[in-house]
């Protein structure tokens, strides 16, 4: 087999891989394998791409529902039956460590791969949304960061012509060295023309089509499977680079391919490229693949097979043809003017044989590639940190009262984690399609239409990484509750969730013990709300040698159903006169909240108080007082607790409110604490008796807080300023930073 040179247990380690792995290698070849081999494995074997580190505890999470059309692992994204023959395919994935090193095109990509899972199920994207976390943003580096990753999102997003709907932006010192940047996309599809990523029929062409094959994304996988260190920036041939126009073009002609009925599978080359397509579809539909890589239409000279099968060049797919067809798809591919090469054929042998110039360069079993063949799966060692009994010991009494409310609201509204997100929604095209119901419309959550039915799908990303490092599994519960209530304030139903699970380094006990507490916790609320998962993605070694992990962040991606398009419920106060009333329990807490965290410099305390059960039930009457028309807004209290909840209710209009607080608890629990479980909603006059009937029927906790205004913002008879001022000072922040 060529004159390729035999590695070594060394050669393994610098692949990243273990003594142990390199010894399983051998066994499965019966020989020593050569480097190209070698690192076939290294890519596939990666955390990346086998989930070796954390199958085990997803295999844990509940994946059954009766929408469910493709379950977790099944496809390249999740599908939800939307009934009438539509279906909806929506995933989320990370790309941190590319970002980290170069923003542009590590968040450009990432939203490029994002999409290609969903239209190679034959699903046409409709939505995007993004979860991005970053370190100080005083810090040269951080502001260097968040420039290039928003204007990576944004000129691939709107350049491919899919709008950005909605997501997550939260600063925190853990994130300066490794950023989050987690990218979503949601497509519809009609029953009978998904695609599946397979491979089968002996003698069937394999194609690889859209972009010609380069040496950028080379150890891609590999490289976000370790930790980031001052070496990295070596790396940056692991970082990829995007093409949103060829994107554009590879949409139309794939799922226009797909409608020919030629198609027996069709995979994006994401992570580890070529090597990944034709292991993973070949391993689902127990065959095997001849490839001919000088058949590959390449970039540049010269290129090596193991680059050639390792490159994460962007734009490519890999598509198994019904042997006959091929003039019917080549077609397709030249009225788009994209590659569309011949490279191989499916055989009835479950081996990957490569070819380079006729001489085989790689022999490798498909099966003992992939997840839930021979690829390795450990149950790593996972011990409770010291810190999480520290924060157990917590009394809300050893936190002085302010002396001055007003002071801590200014402070809150002045926070990035807080104020307007308008810096980065203002780069991003929300008017795509002119699907998006909530473009102008405040809303907890995004609507978008779905054409030609009367439904629209409903669509949050949601994680407080405070609440996730203060108690995992509290925290993770907290994230699914909060993404199901963000759904339901909007007028939706909660449907399914995808998951980002963004650690650190799984070998050390403590950050794996993160790892496995936010599956308990995903999982118990993920029963409750009826939301099974439907894949997602792992992303671990979200630290660096000198700040250690970030927060663990296991960002929840929500889609939600509306049936019915006159339930769309907005945040906003619609008229001076109406009755302000908050729906949930009044909790003496200010545990992990941004008033405890950002003003008092505490971060020591438990994950904010929460209660699954008594939140499910508030979010059932929560849906019976939308859809009989009883609330004329519902906006949920998250971070910053009941008076940035209220303030942002208040914007739109220019209203204000006038409230009084609870006495049986601190003025500052009540104001800016962040117990969990509650909306703010507004009744107009004459439909009060209705409210308090339905709230009195449910047993669930509601309390009058007051009146919507003309603009004033009165808390107790005091004076918090007036909502122009305030709504001057909540815009600009990012803009301040930033610049414009």
């Amino acid at each position: 087999m060529g004159q390729q040179e035999l590695t070594t247990v060394e050669t393994a380690k610098k692949l990243g891989l273990l003594p142990e792995e390199f010894e399983r290698i051998n066994e499965i070849l019966g020989r020593v394998p050569n480097f190209t081999e070698l690192s076939i494995f290294s890519v596939m074997w990666s955390e990346h791409c086998s989930y070796k580190n954390s199958i085990t505890w997803l295999k844990k999470l509940p994946k059954d529902g009766p929408r469910m059309l493709a379950k977790a692992g099944e496809e390249n994204a999740g599908l939800v039956d939307l009934g009438n023959g539509i279906g909806c395919a929506f995933k989320i994935e990370s790309h941190n460590h590319p970002s980290a090193l170069e923003p542009y095109q590590g968040a450009a990509t990432g939203v490029g791969g994002i999409n290609r899972d969903i239209f190679t199920m034959g699903a046409r994207p409709i939505a995007q949304l993004n979860s991005l976390r970053f370190g100080d943003l005083t810090l040269d580096r951080t502001k260097w960061l968040v420039k290039g990753v928003v204007k990576g999102i944004s000129h691939y997003g709107n350049a491919f012509g899919i709008p950005t709907v909605g997501g997550e932006l939260f600063f925190d010192d853990c994130f300066n060295v490794n950023p989050l940047v987690n990218a979503f996309s949601a497509g519809i599809v009609k029953a009978g023309e998904t695609a599946s990523a397979t491979s089968y029929g002996v003698g069937n062409p394999v194609y690889i089509v859209g972009s010609a094959t380069g040496k950028d994304g080379i150890h891609g996988a590999a490289f976000a499977s370790k930790d980031i260190t001052e070496d990295s920036i070596n790396d940056l041939p692991a970082v990829q680079v995007g093409d949103p126009f060829q994107e554009k073009l590879l949409l139309e002609a794939s799922l226009e391919v797909i409608k020919t009925g030629a198609v027996i599978g069709m995979q994006d080359m994401g992570a580890a490229g070529i090597i990944c397509s034709n292991s993973e579809m070949s391993a689902k539909g127990e065959h095997g693949m001849r490839i001919d890589l000088d058949k590959v239409p390449m970039r540049q000279e010269n290129m090596k097979p193991f680059e050639i099968l390792l490159s994460e060049s962007q734009e490519r797919m890999l598509i198994v043809v019904k042997k006959g067809r091929e003039k019917e798809v080549e077609a397709v591919f030249n009225k788009w003017d994209l590659n569309c090469a011949i490279i191989g054929e499916v055989t009835d042998t479950k081996r990957l044989q490569y070819f380079m110039n006729g001489e085989l360069v790689a022999d490798v079993p498909a099966d003992d590639l992939v997840l839930g063949g021979g690829a390795p799966v450990y149950e790593r060692e996972y011990r409770e940190p010291a810190y999480f009994r520290l924060n157990q010991h917590f009394q809300i009494d050893s936190v002085p009262e302010p002396e001055s409310l007003i002071d801590v609201a200014e402070h809150l509204i002045a926070h990035p984690n807080i104020a307007s997100k308008r810096w980065v929604t203002d780069q991003y095209d929300s008017m795509i399609g002119t699907s998006t119901m909530t473009t102008n419309r405040p809303c907890d959550a995004a609507v978008v239409a779905v054409k030609d039915t009367d439904k629209a799908i409903v669509l949050t990303l949601d994680c407080n990484s405070r609440y996730v490092y203060a108690d995992p599994q509290k925290g993770c519960a907290i994230a699914v509750a909060e993404a199901a209530r963000n759904i339901t304030c909007a007028g939706g139903e909660p449907v399914a969730i995808t998951n980002c699970l963004n650690f650190g380094n799984p070998y050390k006990p403590e950050v794996y013990w993160q790892f496995v507490s936010a599956i308990k916790g995903m999982s118990k609320a993920c029963l409750k709300f009826e939301t099974p998962v439907t894949g997602g993605n792992v992303s671990f070694y979200n630290q660096s040698s000198d700040e250690g992990p970030v927060f663990p962040t296991p960002t929840i991606g929500m889609l939600g159903v509306m049936d019915d398009l006159d339930n769309l419920m907005t945040t906003d106060f619609k008229n001076p006169g109406d009755l302000i009333y908050m729906i949930g329990e009044t909790v003496n807490d200010i545990a992990s909240s941004q008033y405890l965290a950002s003003y008092h410099k505490i971060i020591t305390a438990p994950a904010p108080y929460f209660d699954l059960d008594k939140e499910y039930a508030m979010h059932q009457v929560l849906k019976e007082l939308i859809k009989h028309k009883v609330v004329l807004s519902a906006h949920d209290v998250s971070d910053g607790g009941l008076y940035i909840a209220l303030v942002e209710s208040s914007l739109s209009n220019g209203l204000g409110f006038e409230i009084e607080t609870d006495n049986s608890i601190r003025k500052d629990a009540f104001l800016f604490g962040e117990a969990q479980g509650r909306v703010v909603v507004s009744v107009a006059k004459e439909d009060q008796e209705r409210f308090i009937e339905m709230m009195a029927t449910s047993e669930v906790d509601f309390t009058l807080l007051g009146t919507v205004t003309n603009g004033f913002l009165n808390i107790d008879e005091e004076l918090f300023g007036h909502i122009n001022d305030v709504k001057m000072v909540y815009d600009n922040v990012l803009h301040e930073i930033l610049g414009e």
